[in-house]
């Protein structure tokens, strides 16, 4: 039996599934007008949190109208199709190079590279790519070539879910003592024969530092000298990557250096691009094993495909263009360079307020344009408790475990992103002065310790393990 009649001249509220609740098990047996069905989602979808105020993720979340054009425009292009969309394939192999370029790719204009869904994707492309060229090296030497490993400090979780998907060995090197990333010094004792790659984190995800990736570098050209084995160094450069070529420009961290053979990055982070951009890019041809690349028959066209996706949208390569030719080398600096002035304003804030000691500053020349403390004194909250209390006014400021050899210690990080004004950021230092005001004078249940609330609720599972936080 259906329900009742809909007539499209009624209030949308007074028909159809706004009336009997929306359907979450089972498709519904007669559908709605367009109107009432966008409005039941739409309303939903109030209840997330606004994307503006979201101080965790790295993620773009304000575009210009003409990039929402774009993207609507592009809806139905499928950029695997190079065959029939020929302009979004040529789109797409400029971006390459233009990337290649802007890393100091040795030959921009035959750089191996790709596009793809984000940094994770990327990464796990320049994770394969060590690996197979690694096998064959061993083989080829009639080594055995059945127990790969990579040596990283704290990475996002896409790293251990290539290790775990792609059958490699992580070797996560403990944080101790005072130090947030992975060092030159550590490198000796956690790599070998069977070490397909180091990977550098250039905008690490807990505290937005950067790791010394020209020191990683000479650390293992003198491995390879003391040892002959040449480890391949990977930059996941996810957010650095496009940053400090427009910021820090002498800062050295690419392909400048001969180690680095790879790198992947995200260009929905700090490229300004939407979400579902990624890049990958290798040094020269000869670093992407052959192996790797499939050509394929598909609507009318031969093509070389290297992903780990295939039909996908053209919108976010697209938008990244636009992004390329409407900024320029000079707009992408005066944007990031507005984002590191926010960041020190912040910066300056927390450390006025008094319980913080601050990990990253937002100094260009240390990390991205982020900053990161931790709880220092005798409070009677956590950090945890501070987050919750920021959610009463809509910040989404998260609280972080870092790794478990940090004994559980937990810090707090904002990400500055585009879109993100001075403006906004007086409002959220007053609204974390209410909020330690508030904790202050009605604090928490003491239920738990500071140390003990390390590893409580609140994400302590795991800390910022996704490529989009």
């Amino acid at each position: 039996m259906s329900g009742p009649r809909e007539n499209p001249h009624d209030d949308v509220y007074a028909q159809g599934p706004m009336r009997r609740g929306a359907p979450t098990t089972r498709i519904p047996a007669h559908g709605s007008p367009a109107r009432t069905a966008y409005r039941l989602v739409h309303d939903e979808l109030l209840l997330d949190g606004v994307a503006r105020m979201n101080l965790a993720t790295f993620c773009t979340t304000w575009v210009e109208p003409e990039v929402r054009r774009l993207m609507d425009e592009a809806l139905v292009k499928n950029i695997i199709d190079k065959d029939e969309y020929p302009q979004t394939a040529e789109v797409e192999r400029r971006c390459v190079r233009m990337v290649a370029d802007l890393w100091h790719a040795p030959d921009p204009a035959s750089a191996m590279g790709a596009s793809t869904t984000g940094s994770s994707e990327a990464a796990m492309l320049g994770g394969l790519a060590a690996k197979f060229a690694w096998r064959e090296r061993r083989e080829a030497a009639g080594l055995p070539a059945h127990r790969p490993n990579l040596v990283c400090g704290p990475v996002q979780v896409c790293w251990e879910k290539f290790a775990r998907y792609f059958d490699v060995e992580i070797r996560q090197v403990p944080l101790v003592g005072d130090r947030f990333v992975l060092t030159p010094d550590d490198l000796d004792q956690h790599c070998d024969d069977n070490t397909v790659m180091v990977v550098a984190n250039f905008g690490q995800t807990y505290t937005g530092l950067y790791e010394d990736v020209a020191g990683l570098a000479e650390a293992l050209d003198d491995f390879e000298e003391r040892t002959g084995h040449d480890i391949r160094l990977h930059v996941d450069g996810a957010s650095g990557a496009f940053v400090a070529p427009f910021v820090n420009p002498d800062l050295v961290w690419d392909f400048r250096l001969p180690r680095v053979r790879s790198i992947n990055a995200s260009g929905h982070k700090s490229g300004l691009a939407p979400l579902g951009s990624g890049w990958v890019v290798w040094r020269d041809a000869g670093d992407l094993p052959e192996d790797l690349v499939f050509r394929v028959n598909y609507l009318g066209g031969s093509q070389a495909t290297f992903n780990l996706n295939f039909s996908r949208p053209g919108g976010q390569v697209i938008t990244q263009y636009y992004d390329f030719v409407r900024l320029g080398r000079d707009g992408y600096a005066n944007v990031h360079g507005a984002m590191y002035e926010t960041a020190r304003h912040i910066c300056a804030g927390i450390t006025a307020l008094g319980p913080f000691e601050v990990i990253h500053d937002g100094d260009p020349g240390k990390g991205i344009t982020a900053v990161s403390w931790r709880l220092v004194g005798d409070e009677p909250f956590t950090l945890y408790d501070l987050a919750d209390r920021m959610r009463t006014r809509g910040w989404l400021l998260p609280a972080y475990p870092l790794p478990a050899d940090r004994g559980n210690e937990v810090i707090q990080r904002v990400l500055v992103r585009h879109g993100f004004s001075h403006d906004m950021a007086d409002l959220l230092l007053d609204d974390l002065a209410r909020s330690l005001d508030h904790l202050r004078t009605h604090p928490p249940a003491p239920s738990l310790t500071r140390k003990e609330a390390g590893g409580f609720n609140h994400g302590a599972r795991s800390g910022p393990r996704g490529g989009g936080s």
